[in-house]
């Protein structure tokens, strides 16, 4: 598979076109930003790191028949993925209440809900990616309410397989953020990254934190947590 052009650069990530109009290229980078890019820092073998559990993640998810835009880790910092056009929505899956939630509800961090919680956003930085419902995002065109039926089951599966591949490795899912795009065919499937990044993730007895949030709340050892998180993974995964 032959890397040509830079397609997209995100914050953490760069997309690159390939020889087959089909496949792209998802390169990892080892940038670290929080607050809507406001605060920013370079955390040598990041990119190196989210690559591995993000691949731990989808083949896991894959093999339970999820459908997602994974095809193959290509190197240590590279993945070979389905091209999709990305549906501008992130959806938040909430097992716990924490971040953002606690502080604009005024509820303590890690309580547990009777329910599921699922949240939409807007994916524009310019907006600072504002809460929405199901009814804005048919408004604006974003989804139709079969493809959020859709994305919603999709995304309470995910949070099924995930919750129970980190259980495995004494790994709490509190929550976390997914993003869903189209193949050229028009099946929504998983795209961008399961990692540290995207996942809020506490050791089962102690409650540390091995996620983003030691960078986002200055707490520290955050190269330190991601390896953990992998290195528990590979334990699993390679027996």
């Amino acid at each position: 598979m032959k890397q040509l052009e830079l397609l997209y650069e995100g914050k953490t990530k760069q997309v690159f076109l390939t020889d087959d109009p089909d496949k792209i290229i998802l390169h990892y980078k080892d940038t670290a930003t929080a607050f809507n890019n406001i605060k920013k820092a370079t955390i040598e073998n990041k990119g190196l790191l989210n690559n591995a559990i993000s691949a731990i993640a989808f083949e896991t998810l894959q093999n339970a028949g999820v459908a997602t835009h994974y095809i193959e880790k290509f190197d240590e910092r590279n993945q070979l993925c389905r091209r999709v056009e990305i549906i501008p929505l992130e959806v938040i899956v909430r097992n716990r209440i924490a971040g953002s939630m606690a502080h604009q509800l005024d509820v303590e961090e890690g309580m547990k809900p009777a329910n599921t919680i699922y949240d939409i956003c807007y994916k524009n930085d310019e907006l600072g990616d504002p809460l929405m419902n199901d009814h804005h995002a048919v408004a604006l065109g974003l989804a139709t309410y079969e493809e959020l039926s859709e994305i919603y089951r999709m995304s309470a599966r995910i949070n099924e397989v995930l919750t129970e591949l980190f259980l495995r490795i004494d790994v709490e899912l509190v929550d976390f953020k997914i993003e869903f795009g189209k193949t050229s065919n028009g099946t929504i499937v998983l795209a961008d990254e399961i990692s540290p990044d995207t996942c809020r993730l506490w050791d089962v007895e102690s409650g540390k934190k091995l996620d983003h949030d030691r960078f986002r709340r200055d707490l520290g050892h955050v190269r330190e947590a991601y390896e953990e998180i992998r290195a528990r993974l590979e334990k699993i995964t390679t027996k």
